[in-house]
């Protein structure tokens, strides 16, 4: 008989059976089917328990010792005691104990809530305790849930995660849409009841069919589901930037379950040990992927455990940190709270640990002059050599999506006052330096071409040294009189000029540019309309790396040929985006447009990676089939065509405070001057 358990993860190192080593004692979590033993102790007056689950499996194991764990419940907090061989014993508490019940996810109140909150929901409780010696877990996602029946006198004590106004898409065989109890918190603006198109039926059903278990329970989907492929190298795994089109479908269908465990397993491998030649990059960082691996018990036969595989670079093409991934995971967390309203999620003190570790990360102090992010080669979407080292477009489009989504969630007390005074400070910058010195139309390409070079002044106009001879030919006259996009990289002496798509889009969503810039971006594709989009939207960048760029750039890549790939390719994923922006601006008739294009090709293609030659007509010559993110995003984009209104939670506005106010300290009259003052009305502010 085949028996599966779960391993966890302690504060101690575990033993080489377990992927990965863990140094970060504050992200432990017991795991299902951990051979908990059970206490009731609720009162009366509390929920009942009307069937609890023995977890099995057995204890965990480390080199030096063993620890076993019992959970003790009462009227006010779920405690985890573990006890050693040498008797210390080490407990912290959470809420929200999750469980389940006929089908249905259960959750606690939030004015239930609010009485444990000061056990472990947020950090208020633990300003002074500055050790992070402690254990800190609320919901017990990674243990079996116990099952809490609903009861009338229950009414004010567990409500169901149930709809309002909108409705989830069941694929049956009418294909319509039911109103259900989902899982996740409570959605009041969610889909509409409508008709399913069989293009969307099949993409919903490849969807489900790429998620992916641990334990029983999903925690993301893989990258590709091509059954003809023998070889998926790394498209069985779950990446965190490729779920994210996944994460929204969900959201936006009412099944939170799936993203919030994903969410807090990702979090929890965040401080896993990571090397590569012996050293270690900072803490903070998220892993690309994480793949789900059945391993055998030692000891005993036939008994397997689910473990979780983290991949931080170490596996990579070149061996690069996947810098975008902790930005995506702030700013899926973000979309998870505003979507279900589940905004005790935001307030864990693991999560609030977690966005504090990312954020100290980024906001580190370098040798840097500018406020962009410095990154390596292939270290975001675009994952091989292409020329994109330095200070990528795309990088700081979700650096200063992420410095939003915190300045939101992020807990204000003693011990976060300097970090949010650093987001604060940072995002004012930001902004102004992407808006003056990346943006480029016919007028600020003219300007260029008159540069003057080697200024050596502190009121110098050419303050980056951009040689007017770096204009590429193909510019000139592809260059519309109206609109314009932001470069895709700026550094010394080096401007790129391609268009990048996902950083221009993302400077939409997140108002990195101003409103006339945005609108100017969005003019700008409608206008290169047969470029940017043709016969399958859209392309990563424009245009493509030929002849000697292409030998010298990318290294004579043979996968990243001309109009293949990341370099020129046409990749279906970032429809969801576009439509973010499309709706964001007041134009879903752009956004209908590409999905129509997009919608008539994909299920006849079975849904690739992305597609080749100039104008996409060709699937990608490397491209897996059913892959997932080109069916989430499809998905995506046509729930928020159906109910644009839920827009409005993925994007941000204009903040004016940011804009007004100046860190650098220096005024308009003194020998070092600030730039703003003598910018502000070219920028918008």
């Amino acid at each position: 008989m085949v028996s599966r358990s779960c391993i966890g993860i302690s504060t101690m190192k575990p033993c080489s059976r377990i992927l990965g080593s863990y140094n970060h004692s504050i992200f432990w979590y017991p795991f299902g089917r951990c051979n908990l033993q059970v206490m009731d102790n609720l009162s009366k007056s509390q929920q009942k328990i009307k069937d609890v689950h023995r977890m099995g499996g057995g204890r965990y194991r480390h080199r030096h010792r063993v620890v076993t764990l019992t959970r003790v419940i009462n009227s006010n907090r779920c405690a985890f005691c573990g006890s050693d061989s040498n008797g210390d014993q080490h407990r912290d508490s959470f809420c929200n104990w999750l469980g389940r019940s006929k089908n249905r996810l259960a959750f606690v109140v939030p004015k239930v809530a609010s009485d444990m909150k000061s056990h472990s929901t947020s950090t208020e409780a633990q300003v002074n305790d500055k050790s992070f010696k402690k254990f800190y877990i609320q919901g017990g996602m990674n243990v079996k849930p116990l099952v809490i029946e609903r009861t009338e006198a229950q009414e004010d004590v567990v409500e169901t995660y149930e709809q309002k106004d909108g409705g989830r898409v069941e694929i049956t065989d009418d294909s319509t849409v039911n109103k259900n109890d989902l899982n996740g918190s409570s959605i009041s603006k969610l889909t509409p009841e409508r008709e399913v198109s069989e293009v969307e039926k099949e993409a919903w059903k490849l969807l489900q069919g790429a998620v992916v278990n641990y334990c029983g329970y999903p925690v993301g989907t893989v990258a590709a589901n091509d059954p003809a492929d023998k070889l998926p190298l790394n498209y069985d795994q779950v990446f965190i930037r490729d779920f994210i089109p996944s994460a929204l479908a969900f959201l936006l269908n009412g099944e939170g379950e799936i993203v919030k465990n994903f969410l807090l397993h990702t979090l929890q491998l965040q401080s896993w040990e990571k090397t590569v030649d012996c050293y270690s990059p900072g803490q903070g960082l998220m892993p690309a992927s994480f793949k789900v691996r059945t391993m055998p018990l030692d000891g005993r036969n036939g008994e397997f455990e689910d473990v979780l595989d983290p991949d931080f670079g170490e596996s990579a093409i070149g061996r690069v940190a996947p810098v975008d991934s902790g930005l995506w995971w702030i700013i899926l967390l973000r979309a998870y709270v505003k979507i279900t309203g589940d905004y005790t999620l935001q307030e864990r003190v693991d999560v609030q640990t977690g966005i504090r570790l990312i954020l100290n990360l980024c906001l580190r102090d370098g040798f840097d002059m500018f406020p962009t992010l410095l990154v390596t080669d292939g270290s975001c979407m675009i994952d091989r050599r292409m020329g994109i080292h330095g200070h990528p477009l795309e990088i700081q489009a979700l650096f200063y999506s992420a410095l939003r989504c915190t300045r939101e969630m992020l807990i204000v007390n003693d011990s976060t006052k300097s970090l949010v005074a650093a987001i604060n400070n940072r995002l004012s910058s930001l902004s102004f330096h992407i808006r003056e010195y990346y943006w480029v139309d016919m007028k600020k390409i003219n300007e260029i071409y008159r540069y003057k070079t080697e200024e050596y002044s502190m009121d110098a106009i050419n303050k980056f040294n951009i040689y007017p001879d770096q204009i590429p030919p193909w510019i000139v006259n592809w260059i519309p009189e109206t609109g314009g996009y932001l470069v895709g990289n700026l550094q010394p002496a080096h401007m790129d000029f391609r268009f990048f798509t996902l950083g221009n889009l993302w400077a939409i969503i997140s108002a990195l540019g101003t409103h006339e810039q945005n609108e100017s971006i969005l003019n700008f594709i409608e206008g290169k309309w047969d470029d940017l989009i043709a016969q399958m939207p859209l392309k990563i960048c424009y245009p493509a790396l030929e002849g000697e760029d292409w030998r010298i750039i990318t290294g004579s890549d043979p996968k990243n040929t001309p109009w293949s790939y990341h370099n020129g390719g046409s990749w279906p994923t970032l429809l969801w985006q576009f439509t973010l922006a499309c709706i964001k601006m007041g134009k879903p008739e752009l956004a209908m447009k590409a999905v129509a294009v997009a919608e008539e090709r994909l299920p006849v293609d079975q849904w690739p990676e992305y597609y080749d030659t100039r104008y996409g007509r060709f699937v990608g010559k490397q491209a897996r089939l059913n892959q997932t993110w080109t069916v989430a995003g499809y998905l995506t984009s046509k729930m928020l065509l159906k109910n644009p209104d839920m827009a409005s939670l993925l994007v941000w506005n204009e903040d004016y405070e940011l804009l007004e106010n100046c860190v650098c300290g220096l005024t308009f009259n003194g020998r070092r001057k600030c730039s703003r003052f003598g910018l502000r009305s070219q920028i918008g502010v």
